[in-house]
Parts: structure tokens; sequence; C-alpha cells
């Protein structure tokens, strides 16, 4: 089950996030409250996290719940923004609008390094479990859909196919007979999250 972070100021700004170190806000904590209720109902068996703190105080109800530690791991992070980071979406399609148009900024990390380096996380949490195992892996959106895509083979050159991930939304892959399917997509959130750009 991958989860994205709760809502945090930036998110509501439109600002792009990226490895930028930013909170969650007050609605996100009482997203992450929320959803920890309903995740714990499926007794995850581990926790992994983004080391980030919004990731990581996303994390923490789910794992007060469960009594299960939460595992770190630097390659969940976000997706860097380079140029980018701080800036709202108005000021990036205004100044840059060429790498815009690619989501490829400028002095950051590329789309593809974004997916391989999360579809990496994603297939050595999956070797880790035993059958019928479930894990809860706590990122962001960028990195989350880009995995997603790359693990499910559905990245084509550096053009997104699935849809922006909500805040606190969760979606889940399963591993079977060696083939990865996408069971559910942008699930669940609570409240109502704010609609936000794509990668921010």
């Amino acid at each position: 089950m991958l989860w994205r972070h709760g809502q945090t100021t930036w998110n509501v700004e439109h600002r792009f996030q990226g490895q930028t170190d930013i909170p969650l806000d007050g609605t996100g904590e009482v997203q992450a409250e929320q959803a920890a209720r309903r995740l714990a109902t499926l007794r995850p068996d581990v926790i992994f996290s983004s080391d980030l703190t919004r990731a990581q105080q996303t994390a923490a109800p789910l794992a007060r719940l469960t009594g299960l530690p939460v595992t770190l791991d630097k390659d969940l992070r976000e997706r860097f923004g380079g140029d980018w980071e701080g800036l709202a979406d108005a000021e990036i399609r205004e100044r840059y609008p060429a790498e815009r148009a690619t989501w490829n900024p400028p002095n950051g990390e590329l789309t593809l390094a974004v997916a391989d380096r999360v579809a990496g996380v994603l297939a050595r949490v999956a070797d880790s479990l035993g059958d019928g195992q479930l894990a809860v892996v706590v990122s962001h959106g960028a990195a989350l859909r880009l995995g997603m895509e790359r693990i499910l083979g559905i990245l084509v050159a550096d053009t997104p196919i699935l849809g922006g991930l909500t805040n606190c939304s969760w979606s889940v892959l399963e591993l079977r007979r060696s083939r990865w399917r996408l069971q559910e997509y942008n699930a669940g959130s609570l409240p109502d999250p704010v609609v936000i750009g794509d990668d921010q």
C-alpha cells in the first residue's frame, strides 16, 4: 500500500516542495490521523517512509496505532526540484515554460531518474515481505506516481500516464506470480484534500 503524505501549507499555496522539508499543516495532521485509523484495520506488517518530515508525520499515527516501527528510506523522498523548489506553479509556468511542459526541473531530478529510484525501493520492500504480508509505504505525490508507473511498465519515455495523487490518499499494488498489479489508485483521503498540481 502506497500512502501519500497529508497536506502542507505549500500544497495549499501550489508551491513546488520537492525535497524541501516542509511539515504537515493542521489539515494534514487531521488527514493522517483519520487515514491511519482506517489503514490500521488492514493490519499492516511493516511501515516504510520517506525521511522528509511531512512523510514521517503522516506515518506516525499508523505506527502508534499498530505498534510497528517506521523504517526510513531516503530513496522514498520526493523528486528534487532544483531551481523550482519553493516556487509557486504560476512562477514556474512564467519562468520555465519549456521545462514545465515536460516536468523536468532545471538543475533538478529527471522524471526517469525519480521513477527508477522509487521503483527500486518498492521492489526491495516487496522482496522483504513474506506471503500475504502487507507493507505501507509513505512517500510523496510525484515519487509514488512515477514509481508505480515504472514498476507497472506504463511509463512511456518521461510522459506520466496516471493522474496526480491527492494528499493522504493511498494506492494498492500487488505482486502476484512475479507480476505487479494496480488494485486501487488515489483512494480514501479524509477530510477532502485541497487539489494541487501534479508534482508538488
